[in-house]
């Protein structure tokens, strides 16, 4: 009995969809290649340019967005995860609701997509099941400043214009699989221009206390006083990152955020290139 027979039958029984069962390249996409980045620094939009850098530890990251078909695979395993068993507390409605019923294959071009429709807590829980986390907001936008040349890339003519023009496209736009932009300087994918992704703390930049209860607010956070005193006050894709960030909560399903995961460089890696 093929593996992908064994696949379909467990899928069946724990209401996960089963994968698409042809042996194509798609379906068999391997993500779980995980890189070592180098400690560096890395200077958050929302600080001056005299501000200190903020310190990035070497750590190792996923080459890649997880997969439907990967998470899929953690949703057979931890059937908690299902969802109709994930508590409502930490996850929308909107949760999987892109994958087929229960009676239907996922396609091949599905399962080579990156994961949407995900909460923080069920990307947390995938990320920690494989021994991983998520990357923190410093540890993405360290890797993610990455061009295809440089380990900074950021100034480069162009660099900020490419990631522009994806946030200009429509959010209903179907998704290409994963791999297929050009891998940047420390040879990870997708970090731009295919989904948003979650980040261990992301909702920790430019939001203080509740307004109307909290008298140590600092004004210069926000807005127009944010935007002037920035490190760079014309790097827009920055400011719709942190934004975008700020404005999740937890629970959130979106079609359009996903997430990869990430690990210390002194724990032992699987998979690594």
């Amino acid at each position: 009995m093929t593996r992908a027979l064994l696949l379909g039958l467990a899928a069946l029984a724990s209401g996960v969809p089963p994968l698409f069962a042809a042996s194509s390249e798609a379906a068999n996409f391997n993500v779980e290649r995980m890189v070592e980045l180098p400690s560096g620094e890395v200077r958050p939009l929302y600080l001056t340019k005299d501000s200190p850098l903020t310190p990035v530890a070497s750590f190792w990251l996923d080459t890649h967005p997880v997969t439907n078909a990967e998470f899929a695979d953690f949703v057979r395993q931890h059937p908690a995860w299902q969802a109709d068993q994930a508590p409502a507390l930490f996850v929308e409605s909107q949760y999987l609701t892109h994958w087929p019923s229960n009676n239907e294959k996922m396609t091949a071009t599905q399962a080579a997509q990156p994961m949407t429709y995900v909460s923080w807590y069920a990307a947390d829980a995938y990320c920690q099941a494989q021994g991983k986390r998520l990357p923190t907001v410093s540890e993405w936008e360290y890797a993610a400043q990455a061009s295809e040349q440089k380990r900074d890339g950021s100034k480069e003519e162009g660099y900020t214009r490419r990631i522009l023009s994806w946030y200009a496209k429509s959010a209903t736009t179907e998704l290409n699989t994963v791999g297929q932009s050009p891998a940047n300087y420390w040879q990870v994918y997708d970090l731009h221009g295919l989904v948003w992704e979650w980040t261990q703390d992301f909702n920790s930049a430019l939001v203080t206390g509740e307004s109307r209860g909290d008298s140590t607010i600092d004004q210069g956070l926000f807005c127009g006083s944010g935007a002037a005193g920035s490190a760079d006050p014309s790097d827009y894709a920055a400011f719709m990152r942190y934004g975008f960030r700020s404005s999740l909560k937890a629970a959130y399903t979106l079609g359009n955020l996903g997430f990869r995961c990430a690990q210390d460089s002194s724990e032992p890696k699987q998979g690594a290139i």
